[in-house]
């Protein structure tokens, strides 16, 4: 019998295929010198120019190695061979905490409390450090193996300039999307963070969601207008606190700060919001593009493909009447929040 080679990059040893996208495969492999598992998502370079995500690839990496906190996924390092890029990354076993909310229907109000003051943690930890998620809902919201949160996918992500305060770019989850975001008009990334994070609470809580049509344009009349209703069952003083979340207004939202203080939110919070404060060397990053970087040059300007970020939403918004409930499962509301926008 033929004995199986195994794969290597660096130290890590390849294993099978754990997930598999439009762009990327993600694969489980082990840690040589540690025995630790690890997550590898794999890129081919081909792949990244043909579609002109280079910069896109590049600021998402870079961001995740600039937040480090116990809630958020973390990115170990960066390889590259001559063919492929590799993003090792800390594995998460215990799947999304959208597949839970599927499982049970809902979760009980001591459960969703635990998993939002975790996610308030990580967002504000990532606010900190000038990093707004942009598209924050339960698929992005990963559990490991002792049931701790973890905020992922930092593809939509922007992180702040100097003397830029308000962010452009319409992207996002059309159910999870802050109202000021669909206007155009400019937007506070914190703000836009917030109120995602006070759609998901109210998910956790009711298993569906609170603004909820087939169709864009009446779904985003709802969103603009916060207009949603609470079952009769639900807890008051969760009420109380998403009230003040899905405020239209992001100058008089709620912050971060005021969440915590929140009676509700205080009901057994141990802070965790301190997340890893280290130099964070990016020599690596631009090693492994280094050698993409003429080659990208060179294919920008050559035959002109849309980029993967480009006019979805545009695209999207121009047709008034466009009516999407054949992408959506309506047995399961929760369902819509697959459709992304970038």
């Amino acid at each position: 019998m033929m004995k199986r080679v195994t794969k290597k990059v660096g130290k890590y040893e390849i294993g099978r295929t754990i997930g598999e996208g439009t762009f990327a495969k993600v694969k489980i492999a082990k840690d040589t010198e540690t025995g630790e598992a690890v997550a590898v998502k794999v890129l081919a370079k081909t792949t990244i120019l043909k579609h002109k995500m280079v910069d896109q690839i590049k600021r998402e990496i870079s961001i995740m190695k600039i937040v480090r906190h116990p809630n958020i996924v973390r990115l170990h390092e960066v390889l590259s061979s001559h063919t492929k890029i590799y993003i090792i990354l800390e594995f998460v076993s215990g799947g999304e905490l959208f597949d839970r909310i599927v499982h049970k229907q809902k979760l009980s109000e001591k459960d969703a409390r635990g998993y939002f003051q975790q996610l308030i943690d990580a967002v504000s930890h990532c606010h900190s450090k000038g990093v707004y998620h942009r598209d924050l809902k339960p698929e992005n919201l990963l559990l490991d193996a002792e049931e701790r949160l973890k905020v992922s996918d930092f593809g939509l992500s922007a992180l702040s300039q100097e003397g830029v305060e308000l962010l452009y770019t319409t992207c996002g989850t059309p159910n999870y999307i802050a109202p000021e975001v669909l206007r155009k008009r400019g937007y506070d990334g914190a703000a836009a963070d917030i109120w995602s994070c006070g759609v998901i609470l109210y998910v956790l809580l009711t298993g569906y969601l609170p603004f909820e049509e087939s169709d864009l344009p009446t779904l985003y009349k709802k969103v603009s207008a916060a207009e949603f209703s609470y079952p009769l069952w639900f807890p008051s003083g969760a009420k109380s606190l998403i009230d003040k979340i899905l405020d239209p207004n992001p100058k008089t939202r709620i912050r971060i700060d005021g969440i915590r203080k929140h009676p509700w939110f205080q009901m057994n919070y141990i802070s965790i919001s301190q997340g890893e404060e280290c130099d964070v060397c990016l020599d690596d990053v631009r090693a492994v593009f280094e050698d993409i970087e003429d080659q990208y040059v060179m294919e920008k300007s050559e035959e002109k493909i849309a980029p993967l970020t480009m006019n979805a939403f545009e695209m999207i918004t121009l047709s008034q009447g466009l009516n999407l409930s054949a992408l959506f499962d309506r047995r399961q509301v929760v369902y819509l929040t697959h459709y992304r926008i970038m």
